[in-house]
Order: structure tokens, then C-alpha cells, then sequence
């Protein structure tokens, strides 16, 4: 019969890593004696993420001393202890391909439902010092899972575990954990993991979008062309002091193939000082006008928006890369709400344009802030625009207009803020697409949220980098994106392009995301070994070769940066 072996326990602790500071809960230690399980955690535990651990679904971790023995034999150690490999309960027996999603024992007091494999993470590798061990731990199926707690109560080592229930289905752990991280994932095992109410809701989430882009919905679609391709600036047209549009057109005249609304432009600069930045810039055009307009607004010491606003004229050629980004109107038949402050409007416009062109019958709401008229840019394209709309509302703020501006413009005093959103009543129902500084998004998703619309259903677009995903780093403010420390490297040149940033991939560098990381680059990871697929990231341009090998490739035009280095130059959405 299977028994526990050990219970272990550890609050979080600051651990120094690679120059930062992680702050974990992975160092757990025996504990003698009866220790009390709660719903929420075992006393004297603790997590340092919980985001990706502790919690209802996550309460208690099991690892088994017979993978303690496998992982002996495979790396050779005999310095192994329990709680090690962070779990809270060493048994013996439970192995993950036999143990099922939904299961259930009794331990002593205590009663325990099976909900998920272990989430891959880097910590566990840091614990034992083998950085690969997250990729091994899904690689050779012994991940060890998570169990809810379903009758609190005393435990000891020592005590026997006895199955009181059988989860529906028989989907092992094992099984789970490769059907999420593994290719080659069987569709019917798919069906049934959605079926497994013990399944914790965050790997229901993510088996959903699995099953959706197996059947077609959920895949992303290939940009219109690889890399960067020529294109020749037709008109450049200056919408106000700060304010410059580009329309770009294919050399010899044919139809540019059709964007998808909010989409954004990524273009190598030809600047005067010999150097080539890389600028993404969002669509403030139709999306399938045969012709591709971004808008672009003067930043005080912008070496690109400079260049764009002073020195760009009809006739130059740009190198562009295809229309992408995933902030893009969705079907439906409810309210759209289109929220933007500043330069912030363009892509929204550009949904704009397709609601007009589709003729729709939703309600639109049209709310942008501006300082005044003369920092509206595109102000009349977007009013007659609404016009055509049957069921539009158009409410403008300017915060620094004269009492006559506010009445020609039929504008509101002040800016955009949660509470002046709030009393606009805009519809429970609506689809939302917010654009503009951080801090505004930030703000709007709140109010947004407040007044009752599904979060699901409020997007938002930023014009830098997308937010950072490092689990457990601590104590380490980042400031801007800049060249890495120490003298240049003589690698292929890495170009991050949201950031702004291109320099020679260092010669002792391991991965672009370690570069990254140099380089103050928000990036998003968890795994770090090619399994979690959080680091995924599209490539603009160039080749990349992995070490080591990620367990399941990413799609064509994306990398996985955590274990990616260049074959050459290459360009990177980030």
C-alpha cells in the first residue's frame, strides 16, 4: 500500500540567481511529527509565486521516492533529500502514470483531490542546480502533481494512503502533463481533459485554447510575407505639428495584401547617421485598402519618429514586415468600445474603418483624449467615420482647450479618467479595444471592470514592449532597454524591436533571452529550458538555433528565446 514518507515544509525566502534575487518557496524541509493540512496550504508553508503555485487548486505538491531514485541513477547523485524537489509530501507509490486527474486519497485526517501536474518552472531546476530539470521533469513524465485538500486534518509520516475515489476519465498525470507541454497530442485525450471537473481551471483554460486551434479557430495566421520586403512611401502628409502619416505602397503598384484591424507595421529606418532602427508602428488605415498608413507622432529626441517627421519624403523605399499583432476586432454582434488617448487612437481608427466598411449595426462608442485640437490628430477622418454608423456615440476630452475649442469640437473639459468613463454608462455588454500610455490602459481596464464588462472582453495595446512575465524575481527594479554590460559582442546582430534596442549577440551569452535580460528588455518566461512555451515570441526576420532542444517546436515565425541563439542577424517582436 502506498505510504508517505515525509512531509515537508519552507516559507519563502530572497535566493540570489544569475545576479537578481528570486523569491521562493521551492526550499521545503522534513518536519517530525503530525503537521495540520489546511484548505489552503500545510502550517508553516508558504509560496513565494502564487501566481503558478499554492492556492485551493494548488494546496499540496507530491513528488515520489521512486523519482527521487530515477533522478539519482540519472544525474548521478546520492545528495538528494525530501522536499527537494519542492514537494510537500514524499510518498512512496502514486507513481504520475498510474495517478489520475480527480483522484482521490486519505492521509491521516485528511482527504486530498489530484488537479494537476507540477507547472514546469525554473525554480525547481534551482533548487537541485540542474537548470535543465524542468524540461526533464516533462520529458522522462515525472512531474508529480498537485492535489486540493478536501477534509482538513492532521498527517504524519509514516501514514498509509488509501484511494477513496477514481477521477472520471483514467487521464493519468503523466498524460496530462504531455497532452499541455509534448507534441503530438492525442485530440480525443483533449475532449476528455475537458470533462475532468477535478481539473484545475487554469490548464482547463489552457487545454480549451489547444482544442480550439486544433480545430482551426485558435491558429494564428501567418503574416502576408516573411521577413521584410520593400515598400515605397507614396504620400507623407503632416496631420499636425506632431503628427506625420505614411502611406506605403508596393513598388509596382499592386494591392498590398489586406491587414486585420489594429494590426501594426514593423519598419528598418534608413536614418541619416548611417544606422537602421526598427520601429513597429500600429495601422491607422482600412485594413484591406490595397495600401498600408501608419501615423506617427514626434518624440522629443526620437531618432525614428525624427527622421519620419522631418526628413521622410514620397518616393523613399522602406524595408517593412508584414501586418501582425493580435489586437484586432473580433466578430460579434454587441456593443464596440473604442477607448484611446493620444497617438493611442490609431488602431483603434483602423477598426473604425472596418466597422464603417462592414456597414455595422452595433452600437460603437468612439471615447479619445486629447489635449486639444491641435493635438488631435485624424479628428475629422474619425467623425465622419461615426457618421456613417448608425448606432455611434462620439464622446471627445480635451484637457487643455479654450471654452470655444470645447464647443466646435463638442468636447469635454478634462481627460479621460476612470471615473469620467464610468459616467458615461457605456453598455455591461460591450467589447472593449483600449490604446494609449500604460497608466491610461491600466486606468480604463479598471473602470471598464467596475462598471461590469467581462474582463475577457477588455483588450488593450501598448506601443512598447509587452508587459514582463518573471515569475519570482525580486528586489530589482529594471529601468529602460539599453546595450548590455561589458564590451560589444562579435555575434549576429539581435534586434529587439518593440524596445528599440540592437546590438551583437555576446559571445558568452547562452540565449537570446539571457540577452534580454542584459539589455533591460521586458521579457516573458517561466520554464527557461523550452517547455512552457511562455517565452514565445515572433520573428521578424532571421534564423535561430536551439540549445537545448525544446520539447515541442514553436509554429513557423516564432522563437522560443529561452533556449534560442542566432544563426544571424535576426529581428524580434519584443
Amino acid at each position: 500500500m502506498p505510504s508517505l514518507v515525509s512531509v515537508n515544509v519552507g516559507m519563502p525566502k530572497d535566493v540570489p540567481w544569475q545576479g537578481r534575487t528570486v523569491h521562493t518557496g521551492v526550499w521545503k524541509h522534513p518536519v517530525s511529527g503530525p503537521a495540520m493540512v489546511r484548505r489552503l496550504n500545510i502550517d508553516g508553508d508558504g509560496q513565494g509565486d502564487t501566481q503558478g503555485h499554492g492556492g485551493e487548486q494548488r494546496a499540496v505538491l507530491v513528488y515520489q521516492l521512486g523519482s527521487y531514485r530515477y533522478w539519482e541513477r540519472h544525474f548521478g547523485r546520492d545528495d538528494f533529500e525530501f522536499g527537494q524537489f519542492g514537494e510537500n509530501l514524499t510518498v512512496d507509490g502514486l507513481p504520475d502514470d498510474e495517478v489520475c486527474i480527480g483522484d482521490r486519497y486519505r492521509i491521516g485526517e485528511a482527504e486530498f483531490e489530484v488537479t494537476q501536474p507540477r507547472v514546469t518552472c525554473y525554480r525547481v531546476g534551482l533548487r537541485l542546480g540542474e537548470p535543465e530539470l524542468p524540461a526533464l521533469l516533462v520529458g522522462h513524465h515525472r512531474p508529480g502533481f498537485y492535489m486540493r485538500v478536501l477534509r482538513e486534518g492532521h498527517i504524519e509520516a509514516g501514514d498509509e494512503i488509501v484511494k477513496t475515489g477514481t477521477g472520471p476519465g483514467a487521464l493519468t498525470v503523466a498524460d496530462t502533463d504531455a497532452l499541455l507541454y509534448l507534441p503530438g497530442r492525442d485530440p480525443a485525450k483533449l475532449r476528455l481533459a475537458l470533462n475532468i471537473p477535478a481539473l484545475s481551471p487554469g490548464w482547463q483554460g489552457s487545454f480549451r485554447d489547444l482544442a480550439a486551434a486544433d480545430e482551426g479557430s485558435g491558429h494564428a495566421e501567418r503574416p502576408a510575407w516573411d521577413g521584410f520586403r520593400a515598400l515605397r512611401v507614396a504620400d507623407v502628409i503632416a496631420e499636425n505639428t506632431r503628427v506625420t502619416s505614411i502611406r506605403l505602397a508596393a513598388p509596382d503598384g499592386s494591392r498590398l495584401p489586406a491587414a486585420r484591424a489594429g494590426q501594426y507595421l514593423t519598419l528598418r529606418l534608413p536614418v541619416s547617421d548611417g544606422s537602421a532602427p526598427v520601429r513597429s508602428y500600429s495601422l491607422s488605415s482600412a485594413p484591406d485598402s490595397g495600401s498600408y498608413r501608419i501615423s506617427v507622432k514626434h518624440e522629443p529626441h526620437g531618432v525614428a519618429s525624427g527622421y519620419i517627421n522631418a526628413r521622410l519624403r514620397a518616393g523613399t523605399v522602406l524595408e517593412v514586415a508584414a501586418p501582425r499583432g493580435d489586437f484586432v476586432l473580433t466578430d460579434g454582434a454587441g456593443p464596440v468600445l473604442l477607448v484611446s488617448a493620444g497617438i493611442g487612437l490609431t488602431p483603434v481608427l483602423s477598426m473604425l474603418y472596418e466597422l464603417t466598411a462592414d456597414r455595422s449595426h452595433r452600437e460603437v462608442w468612439w471615447v479619445h483624449g486629447a489635449r486639444g485640437p491641435r493635438e488631435h490628430p485624424l479628428a475629422a477622418e474619425a467623425h465622419t467615420l461615426l457618421d456613417a454608423l448608425p448606432h455611434s456615440r462620439e464622446h471627445v476630452f480635451y484637457s487643455s482647450a479654450t471654452p470655444e475649442e470645447l464647443r466646435r469640437a463638442h468636447a469635454t473639459a478634462g481627460h479621460v479618467t476612470k471615473e469620467a468613463l464610468i459616467a458615461l454608462d457605456v453598455p455591461a455588454d460591450a467589447t472593449a479595444y483600449i490604446c494609449g500610455p500604460e497608466p491610461f490602459m491600466a486606468d480604463m481596464t479598471a473602470a471598464l471592470t467596475a462598471v461590469g464588462i467581462d474582463p475577457a472582453r477588455i483588450h488593450t495595446e501598448l506601443f512598447g514592449a509587452l508587459p514582463a512575465i518573471n515569475p519570482g524575481l525580486t528586489g530589482r527594479a529594471a529601468g529602460p532597454p539599453h546595450q548590455p554590460p561589458g564590451p560589444p559582442g562579435t555575434g549576429p546582430t539581435v534586434t529587439f524591436a518593440r524596445s528599440g534596442i540592437s546590438t551583437p549577440f555576446p559571445d558568452r551569452t547562452a540565449s537570446v533571452l539571457e540577452l534580454a535580460d542584459a539589455c533591460d528588455v521586458p521579457a516573458r518566461w517561466s520554464c527557461r529550458t523550452g517547455v512552457c512555451h511562455t517565452c514565445v515570441t515572433p520573428l521578424l526576420t532571421g534564423r535561430v538555433s536551439y540549445e537545448p532542444a525544446p520539447l515541442e517546436p514553436p509554429p513557423d515565425g516564432e522563437v522560443l528565446i529561452c533556449c534560442a541563439r542566432p544563426e544571424g542577424d535576426v529581428v524580434l517582436d519584443m
